[in-house]
Parts: C-alpha cells; structure tokens; sequence
C-alpha cells in the first residue's frame, strides 16, 4: 500500500453508490450494491489511514492511547431524565439538542477551507510518507466537508443529516432555535500553550488536540441518541421514523470513526517526531503534546461537567414547571437525578 497521495485522491468517494436521500435531502455517501451505507471520500481515504497506521507501529510507535471512555461520567440531563420528559410532552430538550448538534457539525465546515501549514517545515524528520504529512494535502479538507457539506452541490453532511433526522423523528415542531454554544473547545491560554514552537505550529496542534476531544464527546452523544431514538416507548406516534433516524445517526457514526482514528494517528506520528522551536531546538514532540492533552482531559472530565450541569439544571427546572403539571413533573425528574452527577 502507498503511503503518499495526492489530495484528488484522499477526497475520492466510492463510485457508483446509490445515491443517499432522505427526506428529500441530497446527503453524502451512499449505498452499494448491498445496501450498505459507505461513507463519503473514503475509497482512498480510509486504507491511507491505515497503511499509515502500520507504518507507525513497524516504527515503534502508536496512535494517542485515548479513547471515548475518558469521558464516560454522567450525562445531564441522564438518559431516564431525557426519556421522561419526551414521555411527558417535554420533548423540546432532545429537539434542542439534535439542533444545537447539527449546528455544531456545520461549524466543522471550516477545516475543508482553513490554510494548514505544510508541517515539513516545522518537524526535524521526513514526514513526506506520514498522515501529518498530507494535513494539508486532503486530509483536513476531507473531514470538514465530512461535517458540513457541499452546499454548492447540493449535498448535505452531517449538518443536514441531523436535521433530517430530526424533523423524522419529530415532525413538524415551531420550538424557537436555541442558542448554540459560542464554542465547546477548551478555552485557549492568551499567552499560547506551546509558546517556544512557531506559531502555525502550535496553533494547529491546539487545533488537533481539542477537535480529538469534540469527537469523543460527540461519540458519546450520538450513541446516547440513538438509544433514546430506539426506545421502544418512546415517538409512538412516529416510530417508523424514530428508527430511521436512528438508522442516519449510525451513519454518522460510521463517518466519524476516521475522524477519531485519523486524529489520534496524526498526534501519534507527532509524539515520535522532533518538532522544530523557534530557536532552531529540536523538540520531542510527546514532551509538547502530552502535557497539552493531559489539560485537555482535565478541562473535559473535571472543570467543564459541573459548569454545563448546573447552567442545564436552571433551564431545565424553569421549562419543566411551565408545564401545568410541572411540580409532579420536577418531583419524578429530581427522583432520576445520577447519584454522581456533576
């Protein structure tokens, strides 16, 4: 397997798919001859990244050892929080949340346009037949068109697709569009978190480090959804279209499996190389990115749950008690409160 491409090569999808609509909605990827949802511009894409993969541990080395489970503490509100207020006509907060997700993802779009420094010039090493080496080269283009889309062609990414499966799920609803998070990172230190690297350096590994850990908490989202969207009990009235919104939130996720795996293969190659300071130091990159990522995990496991749990409390609270039942309500809601929620 070759391990240098050209970006037209990272950013080719499966020919001969049919084509993938759902409500009316052009998305990407499609379907084969089998039926089988195959994610956009993978046909080069994903055995790329997995040729490099081995070439990383033929060298010694691994992908980040990180996964979701770093983030496996309680959601608020909990999973029989959200199933009782859909069962008790609250359901504005799912609504809400499938909106604000959609929302996010089409945030994403950004990285198919942003200016990626060729890293060649940052790194001691060659890099010419790395994943980091091709950042630039496809590979960051081909995961924000991933999240937002080709407009301009008409095709969805996993912007519209949460939308989609939203409006099945629901139907029609004239709930007001909530207010989106004006970002969901770790907030960045003004003095620069790598401050003896230059600076297309350290803003591009601040770029990687905190989109790695958005993924993992949307891995953790999308799995809770699509629990909620199965549940039997649940969108009686539409549960047809419960199931197959369920069915697209797999296919995001069957999308985002080589975002999670591309983003830790890329800090990976990084931990083994010598980046270059900005004296000319050659600098190991796990002495740069470790202590970075270890941040990173403590603001999501540790400062940032209590902060979000309490701002959802108070909304939660004031929705639930507009409701002609809502002390009853409040009452069954508090009694499902996690013992260990943050």
């Amino acid at each position: 397997m070759p391990l240098r491409y050209s970006a037209k090569e990272l950013l080719r999808s499966h020919p001969d798919l049919r084509p993938h609509v759902v409500a009316g909605h052009r998305l990407h990827g499609g379907f084969d001859r089998e039926g089988r949802y195959v994610p956009p511009r993978s046909l080069v894409r994903a055995p790329a990244v997995e040729a490099w993969t081995r070439a990383l541990r033929e060298r010694g080395g691994d992908l980040l050892p990180a996964d979701a489970s770093l983030l496996a503490g309680v959601r608020y509100p909990s999973e029989e929080q959200q199933r009782l207020l859909i069962r008790e006509g609250l359901d504005q907060t799912f609504w809400n949340t499938l909106t604000i997700t959609g929302k996010i993802e089409a945030r994403g779009r950004i990285l198919a346009d942003l200016p990626i420094p060729d890293l060649q010039r940052f790194v001691a090493e060659d890099i010419s037949e790395m994943a980091v080496g091709h950042l630039h080269r496809g590979l960051l283009r081909a995961h924000g068109l991933d999240e937002g889309g080709e407009p301009e062609k008409g095709i969805g990414g996993h912007d519209v697709m949460w939308f989609a499966l939203r409006d099945l799920a629901f139907g029609p609803r004239d709930y007001p569009d909530p207010e989106v998070p004006e970002r969901i990172s770790r907030p960045d230190d003004p003095r620069g978190e790598f401050r003896e690297l230059p600076t297309p350096v350290e803003q591009l590994l601040s770029l990687l480090l905190n989109l790695l850990m958005i993924e993992f908490r949307a891995e953790l989202g999308f799995r809770f959804t699509e629990e909620i969207l199965r549940d039997p009990d649940l969108f009686p009235d539409r549960r047809a279209e419960a199931l197959e919104a369920a069915e697209i939130v797999g296919r995001i996720r069957a999308d985002e499996e080589i975002h999670t795996r591309s983003l830790r293969l890329y800090l990976g190659e990084l931990r083994e190389l010598h980046l270059l300071g900005r004296d000319g130091r050659r600098i190991p990159g796990r002495e740069v990115i470790d202590p970075y990522w270890e941040r990173v995990v403590h603001w999501a496991t540790v400062e940032q749950p209590p902060l979000a749990a309490a701002q959802q409390r108070e909304i939660l609270r004031e929705r639930i008690l507009r409701h002609p039942e809502g002390p009853r309500i409040l009452e069954a809601f508090l009694a499902r409160e996690p013992e260990d929620a943050p």
